[in-house]
């Protein structure tokens, strides 16, 4: 397959262009391994994934921890709730809102897919060294910081 960073003119040195392209290339993979099997859409494993993280959570706080549009995130959680990989309850602390969390069965996909994503975390990391990785996470979450200023 052709390099599409490299085959483009100047847009190939454009640092957030490959830092795009690069990230959906990787997401891609991963959703490859997963949609298949499971029938998931990239979104719905990110909710999926980070419910399986911290537990229960508003849609706001799904939006906020996977950077995504409210309505990506809204319509995701419709989804899971309508297949019963997710369900819905009361906020104690907030009467406006509801808490999302996984069901059983949610929990028990969510558990089938991580080690195939983290299978393909290492499978695409293994070009670089434990340091290089290390180096990696930390130039990341500066980009990161600096970006959400």
């Amino acid at each position: 397959m052709s390099d599409p960073v490299t085959s483009l003119g100047r847009l190939a040195e454009f640092l957030p262009y490959q830092l795009s392209v690069t990230s959906n290339a990787v997401s891609s993979l991963i959703a490859g391994r997963y949609r298949s099997r499971f029938g998931l859409k990239i979104t719905e494993w990110r909710v999926m994934a980070v419910l399986g993280d911290v537990g229960a959570a508003t849609q706001r706080q799904l939006a906020e921890a996977t950077l995504m549009d409210k309505v990506a995130v809204n319509r995701a959680c419709k989804v899971l709730e309508d297949r019963g990989l997710i369900a819905r309850k009361p906020n104690a602390s907030d009467g406006r809102s509801h808490l999302l969390e996984l069901t059983g069965e949610g929990r028990a996909i969510h558990d089938e897919v991580m080690p195939l994503a983290r299978e393909s975390e290492a499978e695409v990391f293994s070009v670089l060294s434990e340091d290089e990785r290390e180096q990696f996470r930390n130039t990341l979450r500066r980009l990161f910081d600096q970006a959400a200023k």
